[in-house]
């Protein structure tokens, strides 16, 4: 990179000093707004022993789901994994060390995490296996589970759109996870589907600033369909 210009041209240098035992997260909801092609490279890595933070794991054979067929992912934080068989079978053979959590706290978490904020309490998983292990609080006649905030080595994240500088604009179910994301890893490489020079984009519409972003790079995406219903004409 050269000076604030944030682009890279290459997977390699898009996920240089990724090594194995690291912490990730990687955004996106079901099959949507996920960083395909960082997931598909991190496979050909074979980066190992990886704390991935997502809020699914992809399917069989696709997003994470790639990682999890070369067993790359010793621990995963999710919240919808209903889509993957192998996720099951890893999960319930004792291989993959699973700690689900509920949508909206580990949104708030991965949130939490790059605000600053080291913890916070919330009723949600109060008196449920949720809340085993942690600090509980009356406040106000209700009781609360102290939650510590995530963070990660690197953030993966997708965005429709991005400027030299990093300042990315995303579309709709990309907006779950990958700007709270972006906030949180010490790197964040973002993948995108247009790069456009810096100036080009609306301040007003910019959803994530560049100041979080440390690389991007413009993939090509297949997008896939997790649940593909149709009906008769």
């Amino acid at each position: 990179m050269a000076g604030l210009n944030k682009v890279v041209e290459t997977y390699d240098q898009a996920l240089a000093g990724l090594t194995d035992d690291m912490t990730l997260m990687v955004g996106g909801f079901g099959l949507c707004g996920i960083p395909e092609n960082l997931i598909i490279k991190m496979q050909e890595m074979g980066v190992k022993g990886l704390t991935c933070i997502s809020n699914n794991a992809g399917v069989d054979d696709f997003g994470l789901g790639l990682l999890l067929q070369k067993k790359q992912i010793a621990r995963i934080y999710a919240s919808y994994v209903g889509e993957n068989a192998l996720f099951e079978q890893q999960m319930l053979s004792g291989e993959l060390d699973v700690i689900l959590t509920p949508q909206g706290t580990l949104a708030e978490k991965i949130r939490a995490g790059g605000a600053g904020i080291p913890a916070f309490f919330t009723a949600t998983g109060y008196g449920t296996p949720v809340a085993e292990g942690k600090e509980t609080r009356e406040i106000d006649g209700r009781h609360y589970v102290l939650e510590p905030s995530l963070t990660a080595d690197f953030a993966l994240v997708k965005a429709w759109k991005a400027d030299t500088m990093g300042n990315l604009v995303y579309r709709n179910t990309a907006m779950n996870f990958n700007p709270m994301m972006a906030t949180a890893g010490k790197i964040t490489v973002v993948e995108v589907e247009e790069i456009v020079p810096a100036g080009t984009l609306d301040p007003n519409h910019i959803h994530t600033p560049g100041i979080y972003v440390n690389r991007v790079i413009k993939g090509n995406f297949e997008k896939r369909i997790e649940q593909r219903t149709t009906r008769e004409a």
